[in-house]
């Protein structure tokens, strides 16, 4: 098809508009009154065919312009991208990616339901902390000895090595003092670098010595109470060589190939794999005190898979023998701990090295009150209560290993061997923690007579109670079982004299009695809590646990009229006398009321009413306070779509007030203010579900940004709503009803592109790029079959463009420089215009084209005489080209007998009223060539 060059008209919008006003007409006071009933009189007019284009358009780009949004917009998306170049290939990358494949496996073995050492970490690091100094050896590099060369034989290097290694214990250690928790915290750190630095460059002995000095850190109980802290940390370091070492010894077993099946064989590895392990080994077994031994063994356990298919399961248990060499019952039960978090990720099916290790455990319980122990706590002077904590989360890691996936019955074995202890505190809270809350939750009246026969030991019973009351949150206990269950618990938690105590213990104990008892119940529980929190403000230390009240509150009852009914309610409530947390409280109890509310038109109504309220606020001229106020408001009805949708308006309106009323004064000011609110808009629009309100937002706050002269957020939101228009749905909802979308977008699209017009070009994304993209948008959007609303959009680009060739725009923001102004009328802009015209009339005249079908004719008819339409009001008909093709589509429009023959008339009438004028005298010829054609 040949291309149809465009020509826009020359257009004086002044002329035009005075054209189209009405004749004054002038009016006697007498006869005025404003109640007066108004009567219309026809004045004669000066009228013009049309008023100047104040709608816009989008360009389609041709396909061999650059389009600047194109990497948005042509489906090449990052993750495709990255999955496009993930087909294997035999490369290191590859080996790397399938090894980390492999581990994670490896790791996942246990299953996604077991909850892993890592989540324990940051607990047990925030828990267990001391103000007391620490000490720490370090290790020091020794310069004795001389770099092995390339040419040195196997047998140098080897004893070279040797040498190396003993030099660890000829003073190649310097002892830090007085450190704080923070600086031995940083210096483990270090270490941990260290040891991957050595191992990066090549210096295995080194970094084996690291890890044998941070092992030894372990034997050092001398502030006792961050023990749980140290073991964290050093097995982290543990954790990282075990996993260097394996991951060399798999290296080096891929020989040619791209990498090990996932249950590989000794037999698959090769020789020097082998080796390199046994060469490990043997040097871990050189190591000559116990600790470092073991755990440093035990960290590489993992890579006896390399040497035997028994390895693993012979080493288990000599290894967890070794620990029964440890004296320091602490110590020991960590060591144990480590023995089960690597056997869990190496061999979890061997239960049977995992309950060796418990049963090892309480075999020595009967130490922990030992002579030996109790001195050294005497020495720290560390209450035995505080002792007994540091075992939790040892006790319970091991515990959890050892209940995962397993059956009922391992429960009823665990509470015969706790009553054989004397129903020994600490032992039955892990055990609590351990097992399923459904098995404990049914053996709730068991566990409550066991722990009201236990033998504390410095373990108070409130805490058992606490662990307990922890399942039945998550399970429920029989039902005829349930009253008395919360009489029992609270018999011990209401006779708490320490108020700390005391919360910890009722805060888990309300979700227990929301959960399975009325208003009742729970106004008792609130009056007793306020009853203990209330002499000397002890509320003020408990709000986080005040706050989880409330939270457990409002999760079970929906109802407020119930809540609020609640004689102790509103007096808990006075508790929050801290202002930001009464805030926040009031925030939770709202946003719950909030949510509670099921019916969308209670929530609109809600919602209605909640933005009447924000219109009515005003802080006068402090914006500042007002956009704070917004900022709340967003904060406390994030889940209201409608009020955000508000706020959004409202900041606009804010930023376009301020604009005004300071304007010449505090500019700097201003514009952080204006920018400010730019920015609250662009926060918020992303949260709204509705679709076309995102685009109408992110077109009106561009708006407001463009007129505020804060260009480049302005562009930030047009090509935010240029990328987000492939997602419009084909079908949207309104008040209820599904309809289509396309009305709605062809609205907004006119909308954009009479926004387009005066938005001036980025200078350093090319000419008309935000018009461009928007075409790719057009072009790539899956329009329905039935539907000529891509067609209409593209004749509004041919309005748009048109206008972008004047040489004066017929509107403009003050202070903002559009690309009439910036081009000035150049013949390079021009041109552009010019060719994206071409483009975009190429794709009307396909459309029309592809609905010469009968049962489309119609459709067709009604187009071509829309494009004539466009033709004939911004194209300039004096092009012999331009003029041919206003004549065939004029043709086509009546050539089936679909044309409306009044509208027909009336079109050529038009016409020749035109030609009239002095400067479309050329309108004389072109009505002459246009025939009516009548239907027979």
């Amino acid at each position: 098809m040949a291309a149809f060059p465009w020509h826009a008209r020359s257009r004086n919008y002044t002329s035009e508009f005075e054209s189209c006003r009405l004749e004054a007409v002038p009016v006697e006071f007498g006869d005025y009154h404003p109640l007066k009933p108004i009567t219309v009189t026809e004045s004669k007019t000066k009228k013009m065919g049309r008023k100047g284009s104040t709608s816009s358009t989008s360009s389609s780009s041709s396909s061999s312009m650059i389009d600047p949004l194109s990497s948005v917009l042509d489906g090449t998306d990052p993750l495709s991208l990255f999955a496009a170049t993930a087909d294997p290939v035999t490369t290191a990358a590859n080996t790397d990616s399938t090894r980390k494949k492999r581990d994670k496996d490896d790791s996942l073995a246990v299953g996604s339901d077991f909850e892993p050492w890592s989540s324990k970490r940051g607990e047990i690091l925030a828990r267990y902390t001391t103000t007391e100094k620490l000490s720490i050896n370090l290790y020091m590099s020794s310069e004795k000895g001389k770099a092995t060369t390339p040419g040195s034989a196997v047998s140098e290097k080897v004893r070279t090595r040797l040498e190396e290694l003993d030099d660890l214990e000829e003073g190649s250690q310097k002892e830090l003092l007085n450190l704080t928790q923070q600086d031995y915290m940083n210096r483990i750190e270090d270490l941990n670098q260290s040891l991957k630095d050595a191992w990066a460059s090549d210096q295995k002995v080194k970094a084996l010595k690291i890890v044998i000095q941070c092992s030894k850190l372990l034997s050092d109980t001398t502030v006792i109470q961050f023990y749980p802290s140290k073991f964290v940390l050093i097995t982290d370091i543990l954790d990282t060589f075990g996993k260097l070492v394996y991951e060399r010894i798999l290296s080096m077993c891929l020989d040619n190939r791209s990498s090990l099946p996932d249950n590989f064989t000794p037999e698959s590895v090769n020789d020097t794999a082998k080796e390199t392990c046994l060469n490990w080994f043997f040097k871990i077994a050189s190591i000559r005190e116990l600790i470092p031994r073991f755990y440093v063994e035990a960290a590489i356990l993992k890579c006896n898979k390399f040497l035997s298919k028994t390895g693993i399961s012979e080493c288990l248990p000599r290894l967890t023998a070794m620990i029964r060499g440890i004296g320091d019952p602490l110590v020991a039960v960590y060591a144990r701990a480590y023995m089960c978090r690597v056997g869990m990720e190496v061999a979890p099916h061997r239960k049977e090295s995992l309950n060796k290790n418990f049963f090892d455990f309480l075999l020595t319980f009967k130490q922990m009150h030992g002579d030996t122990v109790q001195n050294q706590l005497v020495v720290q002077c560390v209450e035995i209560p505080l002792y007994l904590t540091l075992y939790s989360p040892a006790i319970d890691w091991i515990l959890q290993c050892i209940a995962y996936r397993a059956p009922e019955i391992l429960l009823t074995e665990m509470m015969e061997r706790c009553k054989k202890l004397g129903n020994n505190a600490l032992l039955l809270n892990s055990v609590m923690s351990a097992f399923r809350a459904e098995f404990i939750a049914a053996r709730s009246m068991d566990f409550i007579g066991m722990i009201k026969e236990c033998d504390e030991s410095g373990f108070p019973k409130h805490l058992l109670f606490r662990s307990l009351g922890l399942n039945l949150a998550m399970a429920d206990p029989p039902e005829c079982d349930r009253l008395q269950i919360l009489n029992e618990a609270w018999k011990v938690i209401t006779k708490l004299k320490n108020p700390q105590d005391y919360i910890n213990c009722a805060e888990v104990w309300v979700e227990y009695t929301c959960r399975h008892f009325t208003k009742r119940e729970v106004n008792t529980v609130l009056a007793d809590v306020i009853k203990h929190m209330t002499p000397d403000r002890a509320f003020e230390d408990a709000y986080p646990q005040l706050q989880s009240i409330i939270q457990k509150i409002i999760t079970y009852f929906h109802d407020f009229s119930v809540l609020f009914s609640a004689e102790k309610f509103l007096p808990f409530l006075d508790m929050f006398q801290k202002e930001s947390v009464r805030v926040e409280v009031c925030k939770c109890i709202m946003e719950a009321f909030i949510n509670a509310l099921t019916l969308e038109d209670e929530k609109r109504m809600l919602a209605s009413l909640i933005n009447g309220f924000i219109k009515m606020v005003s802080f006068g001229r402090d914006f500042e306070q007002q956009l704070s106020f917004y900022v709340e408001a967003r904060s406390m009805f994030c889940n209201l779509e409608p009020v955000l949708v508000q706020l959004v308006h409202s900041v606009n309106q804010l930023a376009m007030e301020t604009r005004k009323v300071m304007k010449g004064n505090h500019s700097r000011k201003t514009a952080a203010f204006v920018r400010a609110c730019v920015a609250f808009c662009f926060i918020t629009i992303p949260s709204l579900t509705s679709i076309f309100a995102r685009l109408n937002l992110y077109l009106n706050s561009g708006q407001v940004a463009l007129a505020n002269q804060c260009l480049s957020q302005a562009d930030a939101f047009f090509k935010a709503a240029v990328s987000l228009v492939p997602e419009v749905p084909k079908m949207i909802n309104i008040d209820g009803k599904m309809r289509p979308s396309e009305p709605f977008l062809l609205e907004f699209f006119c909308n954009f592109f009479s926004t387009l017009l005066i938005v001036p070009d980025h200078p350093e994304q090319g000419v008309l790029f935000l018009v461009r993209g928007l075409l790719n948008v057009i072009q790539d959007y899956t329009w329905e079959d039935n539907s000529d609303d891509k067609v209409r959009i593209y004749a509004n680009v041919l309005h748009l463009l048109s206008a972008m060739t004047q040489e004066t725009y017929i509107y403009h923001l003050d202070k903002v420089d559009s690309n009439d102004t910036l081009y000035g009328g150049d013949s390079k802009f021009l041109i552009e215009i010019n060719k994206l015209c071409e483009t975009v009339i190429a794709q009307i005249l396909d459309h029309l084209k592809t609905l010469g079908q009968e049962e489309t004719l119609k459709r067709q008819s009604q187009l071509a005489l829309y494009f004539f339409n466009s033709i004939l009001a911004h194209g300039d008909l004096r092009n012999n080209k331009l003029n041919q093709l206003s004549v065939n589509l004029w043709n086509l429009a009546q050539k089936h007998g679909f044309a409306d023959t009044k509208t027909m008339v009336k079109t050529l009438e038009y016409i020749k009223r035109q030609s009239k004028q002095p400067e479309m005298s050329h309108f004389t010829e072109l009505a002459l060539r246009l025939p009516l054609q009548s239907r027979t």
